[in-house]
């Protein structure tokens, strides 16, 4: 069951799988949904040792049968064939990215957040891989599941045996409103509560996973204008700093009983399901978008795709360790992310955010995201060879919107 967002609403869409033949083929049809009929045929082929081809052909009647193939067949085709483009462009990579470490073990992997925006693609595209995916669950785990809660710091540590690597992204939303000193508190606990609870379980394990990767923020940086920062660059001043200081030293435990930990400081990570551009996307698509503040601080953005590969490639590679940027490699100033943004959108770019209408709507939250400025190098990914797929914040932005 899917739900697919129709206008302003988003409408219930059931499907069910047919003719499903191992490793050849399967249909998706419609049994509750938006269309009148849909079948999706999904058709595999192997063309040598190594080669192989994925076809999909899609048979469907739009909404309203003949009337609405005469009021919206042309848009919804259109539509269509953009989505079934991204999914295609996506297949390709996360292929070349598993082939990257195809000669290394499948993994079991413990991950927290995993109903959270990286958490989400993480989890799928590492299942895709052949891995298993082992969610932590604050509620009653289910099978294949890891009950925990980091307020008490309790682990199921039965659950947790047999893990070769666990992958922390879970804690309160940074950017989720104005930072009250409950806020502040319930931010930083989250992280350092969390990344402790997990660290501490590991270390008690007969048998211990391999590594730890845990994510972390540029804001660990403070506001630092011009300076080129890599992750040899110090911690400065700020609560956010503070913050990221405190997370990444709650793994202390797990280092000391040897396990590899890795602290994935992730820029703004670009998507239209949530985060920073699914904020910005309703302004600008209205017109109203432009530049925050000064529109001169930089931005340390990375691509839902490319911050999912930089978790896959700090599960295999053993020369990571520490902390690793997660970030694209071409840092923008903001003036020149929502000029592109605009660009890619076809919409105007112009009307400005000033900086004492967000600190007096935000308060400090403003002044350490939206008006501080990071300009940060992912150095050390860069080191060992990552391929970034979107290098660029235009390529990022026409990719996640499908443009």
């Amino acid at each position: 069951m899917l739900e697919v967002p129709i206008g302003p609403v988003r409408v219930k869409w059931v499907l069910v799988y047919r003719g499903v033949v191992p490793g050849q083929a399967f249909v998706d049809e419609q049994v509750d949904g938006p269309f009148a009929q849909w079948r999706h045929h999904h058709q595999f082929e192997t063309l040598g040792p190594d080669r192989s081809s994925m076809r999909d052909r899609v048979e469907y009647v739009p909404p309203f049968g003949e009337a609405g193939a005469m009021l919206g067949g042309g848009y919804l085709g259109r539509e269509l064939e953009r989505t079934f483009r991204y999914r295609h462009d996506v297949t390709t990579a996360d292929l070349y990215s598993h082939e990257r470490h195809a000669s290394s073990p499948r993994r079991t992997v413990a991950l927290s957040g995993a109903g959270g925006l990286i958490g989400t693609q993480a989890s799928a595209f590492l299942r895709s891989g052949g891995h298993t995916v082992r969610p932590l669950v604050r509620r009653a785990a289910a099978v294949g599941e890891i009950g925990w809660d980091p307020s008490t710091g309790r682990v199921d540590l039965a659950a947790m045996e047999g893990v070769d690597a666990v992958v922390h992204l879970a804690g309160e939303n940074i950017a989720g409103g104005r930072w009250t000193a409950e806020r502040k508190r319930r931010i930083r606990e989250s992280r350092t509560r969390g990344s402790r609870a997990i660290a501490e379980a590991v270390a008690r394990l007969r048998q211990r996973p391999e590594v730890l990767i845990t994510a972390s923020a540029v804001g660990i940086y403070g506001d630092r204008g011009d300076q080129l920062l890599d992750e040899d660059s110090p911690a400065r001043d700020g609560f956010l700093a503070e913050v990221g200081r405190e997370w990444e030293g709650a793994t202390a435990p797990a280092a000391e009983a040897g396990l590899r930990i890795v602290h994935l400081r992730f820029g703004i990570v670009l998507s239209p399901a949530g985060g920073a551009l699914a904020r910005m996307l309703p302004p600008f698509l209205l017109g109203a978008g432009g530049p925050i503040g000064s529109g001169r601080q930089w931005m340390s953005w990375i691509s839902i795709d490319d911050a999912v590969d930089a978790i896959h490639e700090a599960l295999f590679d053993h020369r990571l360790a520490g902390p690793v940027n997660a970030t694209a490699p071409e840092p923008v100033q903001n003036r020149e992310f929502v000029a592109t943004l605009g660009r890619v959108l076809n919409r105007p770019s112009v009307v400005p955010a000033p900086a004492f209408a967000l600190r007096a709507l935000f308060g400090e939250l403003a002044d350490e995201t939206l008006l501080a400025s990071q300009r940060v190098l992912p150095s050390r990914l860069q080191r060992l060879g990552f391929r970034f797929r979107h290098p660029t914040v235009e390529s990022a932005f026409r990719h996640v919107l499908g443009r």
